[in-house]
């Protein structure tokens, strides 16, 4: 476990140390576009964090070669090496996105590419676990078909989520942090050496979004942009895979019996990990609600709009840190949802308490629904947001001019004192002016 957290902090430091210097490349490179009428933020913010992201990959990489234990997965495995050499090339692509607004499908083919690398590599699903019937190989084509349709689908999924300033960071942090507990489990209760790859993958994947997490909290200094949306994507999925194909459940030794007793005894294990997107499920119901809705209106799947979740949380009432908030918390529900009934199936308590959180998050999500009239009395105990507005404040709010979403939303030029882009080439105080 040391090694595991010894990777992750550097990840995080390196990651965290290049996010201010490539933000000043980003600005200089003019990765800064325009606000569209899609986005949230209404300053020019640089891109190309995904950049850094891939140096912290890299050094986690080159950290773990060289410790005792994590050394063992490079000398046995050339799943590191594939997971490297996809991850390289979807960045690339998310490079040039980034600075020249590449086409949709140019990226999916991207996209299709690096996954073929890396099962080229080995990284690939071998079999399936199904209950009832035990483990189904699969040929070569069908498994290169399956691997490359879930990391195109969590790349996308991830990419997809990346609306609001460190929500996707945030949430591929909490799927890889439940992904690392069961990960870690197999690989050190059990003994399974399979299983280590996806655990170094996850512990890697943590540091990344970790170190880049303090630079794109509300409000961000730097957006990762599709170079670092669809790189931690490929991350994650790369982890899924390497244990969900290649880890048999024969190995875990959880029963004295057939195979078939096997598989169905560990369901609640493999039915997180046979799709990413269980991990992710949040992102994943996004995408899919996203084409749906999208091909209902005649559009194209990848044209983009305003109707993703955490825009509808911004509609409904949210603040921004409560919709990312709101956000994490279904996230982490799910994640470690799957993983506490992975660990104990038969436990009603813990059917019991995602019930009860869920209620809870239902609660969350309907809040801005519900202002309650707070008595004269109570005004100076409860936030701003429930205190019963004054008259005149109320008939200057009417009388004043109504302003059209249009000029609301007008585009501000990188280069203008107070903007989030021009902040390393111009100078802007860091104090509010109290007078």
């Amino acid at each position: 476990m040391r090694e595991y957290l010894l990777t992750l902090c550097i990840t995080a430091a390196v990651t965290y140390l290049l996010t201010g210097p490539v933000r000043k490349f980003a600005i200089v490179a003019g990765a800064m576009p325009e606000i569209r009428a899609r986005d949230v933020h209404r300053e020019p913010t640089p891109r190309l964090g995904g950049i850094a992201m891939f140096f912290g990959l890299c050094a986690g990489l080159l950290v773990a070669d060289h410790l005792t234990n994590l050394n063992e997965v490079f000398a046995k495995s050339n799943e590191p090496r594939a997971l490297l050499s996809g991850a390289a090339l979807i960045w690339l692509i998310g490079v040039l996105d980034d600075k020249f607004e590449i086409d949709a499908l140019i990226k999916l083919g991207g996209q299709m590419i690096a996954a073929g690398v890396m099962v080229m590599q080995g990284l690939t699903i071998l079999w399936l676990p199904i209950p009832g019937v035990g483990n189904v190989a699969l040929t070569q084509w069908q498994g290169t078909l399956l691997t490359v349709a879930l990391v195109v689908i969590t790349i996308n999924a991830v990419n997809f989520v990346d609306g609001l300033d460190g929500l996707a960071a945030g949430m591929v942090c909490i799927a890889a942090g439940s992904f690392f507990l069961y990960a870690y489990r197999i690989w050190y209760s059990y003994g399974i050496e399979a299983a280590a790859p996806g655990t170094l993958f996850a512990a890697i994947l943590m540091g990344m979004c970790l170190g880049f997490l303090p630079h794109n909290m509300h409000p961000a200094r730097i957006f990762m942009g599709d170079s670092g949306s669809m790189l931690i994507g490929l991350v994650l999925s790369a982890g899924a895979i390497s244990i969900t194909g290649q880890v048999d459940p024969d190995a875990l030794a959880l029963f004295t019996g057939s195979e078939k007793a096997a598989v169905h005894q560990t369901v609640p294990v493999y039915i997180p990990l046979l799709l990413p997107l269980t991990i992710i499920a949040v992102p994943a119901a996004d995408l899919v609600l996203a084409i749906v809705r999208r091909t209902w209106r005649g559009q194209s799947p990848f044209a983009a709009d305003r109707g993703h979740l955490h825009h509808r949380l911004l509609e409904i009432g949210h603040s921004h840190s409560r919709a990312v908030l709101i956000m994490y918390f279904w996230s982490a529900l799910i994640g470690f949802g799957a993983l506490a009934y992975s660990v104990n199936s038969a436990s009603m308590w813990i059917v019991l308490g995602v019930v009860f959180l869920s209620a809870v998050g239902l609660v969350l999500l309907l809040l801005p629904r519900f202002t309650p009239r707070v008595p004269l009395w109570a005004q100076r105990f409860v936030p701003p947001r429930y205190r019963r507005r004054s008259v005149p404040a109320a008939a200057a709010e009417s009388a004043a001019p109504e302003v059209t979403e249009s000029e609301e939303r007008s585009p501000v030029t990188a280069g203008v004192s107070g903007v989030n882009g021009a902040t390393a080439i111009g100078a802007r105080s860091r104090f509010l002016d109290r007078r």
